[in-house]
């Protein structure tokens, strides 16, 4: 059975600049907890526990549909059409989808799909949609309700990485807005809200430290309040990699890819055998010290790239954290939120070549030319 898997395998094998590449090496740099976290192994043997943890724990993977969904950027020259892509989507069972802008061949192409949709707003609107309901109304006629209900919205995202940041100012007056425009358009099933990033946070380790920064803290206090009113969740971009790639010395590999055998973390009673939880669950606890009591979770993006960083990546880490992280959001919530199931978007869709060379251009489950980096899905 094992030689015959090893032939499957054989036979089948942000929209982000370096400054976002540094705001996830300082989300990593901020779980790394001397306390908390097991000491990994050497470089020399991260391979070979990579090959080990892949064939123990991938073996019983099937081709199952998943409710999870999965990022698609459009920075490359050589990617697919879009209905190409949603046809991809489809093929592959993947239910759900996020697009960081109202690209309208994109939506043009969604339409009948029965994708659920997460859509984005650019980050240089943000202003004239909090200045501005007019605006707002007629960004939601555009983008939103020229195409209901033949693309079915689940999110608006208004917003990516904005807080901290000059745009920070105006995130929560722009989600109010856009909540108002699709109420007034009879649109009250669409959740809206704006994705952040580890940065956000000025301490997350152990996960009942979670708190926001200074610089973030005004900005997300009116926005968690804004997000409470009216039952939206809070969209957060978690991502172990970082974090592992940044200290394994005292992060583990079993731990950022939710194979460990106990659980290396331990805040009051709960028990953390994953960092993907530890960080989503800093989250949860920053949101509550800002009054979020009831606001709950979604994870826009989490993933592992395929290559750019030695033996920290390849193709059977990816497979082995998004295979596991698939399995692990479908069965469970976080030790904090158990009974919270998590909506989660894996990054990205394709290899992106007009990225950042080295990782940034390696984080996709599939090549342009629509074969799979490595089975998944």
């Amino acid at each position: 059975m094992l030689g015959n898997l090893q032939g499957r395998v054989h036979n089948k094998i942000y929209t982000l600049c370096s400054r976002a590449l540094r705001k996830r090496r300082l989300l990593a740099l901020r779980f790394c907890s001397e306390e908390q976290l097991m000491a990994s192994h050497r470089m020399s043997c991260t391979t070979a526990m990579a090959l080990f943890i892949f064939f123990h724990y991938c073996i019983s993977s099937t081709s199952a549909k998943y409710p999870m969904g999965v990022c698609y950027g459009m920075q490359g020259n050589n990617l697919p059409a879009p209905v190409d892509v949603i046809n991809l989507f489809r093929q592959y069972g993947i239910e759900r989808i996020r697009i960081y802008d109202p690209n309208t061949d994109v939506l043009q192409a969604l339409k009948g799909s029965k994708l659920l949709v997460s859509l984005g707003v650019r980050n240089e609107d943000i202003p004239n949609l909090s200045r501005s309901q007019e605006a707002a109304n007629s960004w939601v006629s555009t983008f939103v309700s020229a195409y209901t209900p033949d693309v079915e919205f689940k999110y608006i995202s208004v917003g990516n990485e904005v807080i901290p940041g000059e745009n920070a100012q105006y995130v929560a007056q722009a989600i109010q807005n856009v909540h108002n425009a699709l109420a007034a358009a009879g649109i009250r099933t669409i959740k809206v809200s704006t994705v952040v990033a580890g940065v956000a946070l000025a301490t997350s380790s152990p996960p009942s430290q979670g708190a926001f920064t200074s610089e973030a803290m005004s900005a997300m206090t009116l926005v968690v309040s804004v997000l409470s009113s009216m039952g939206s969740p809070l969209m957060v971009n978690v991502y172990p990699y970082f974090a592992y790639a940044a200290d394994p010395a005292h992060i583990s590999l079993p731990f950022a890819t939710f194979t460990a055998s106990s659980p290396p973390v331990h805040d009051g009673n709960l028990a953390y055998w994953n960092l993907f939880d530890a960080m989503v669950d800093a989250f949860y606890w920053a949101t509550e010290k800002v009054g979020g009591t009831n606001v709950d979770i979604v994870v826009t993006e989490t993933g592992w790239p395929t290559a750019g960083n030695g033996n920290f990546t390849s193709p059977t880490l990816a497979q082995v954290y998004n295979t596991n992280l698939k399995n692990h959001v479908k069965n469970n919530g976080t030790p904090k939120r158990p009974s919270s199931q998590i909506d989660t978007y894996i990054f990205a869709m394709f290899n992106e070549n007009l990225k950042q060379p080295g990782i940034e251009q390696n984080w996709g489950i599939f090549f342009p030319d629509k074969k799979p980096v490595y089975p998944l899905f």
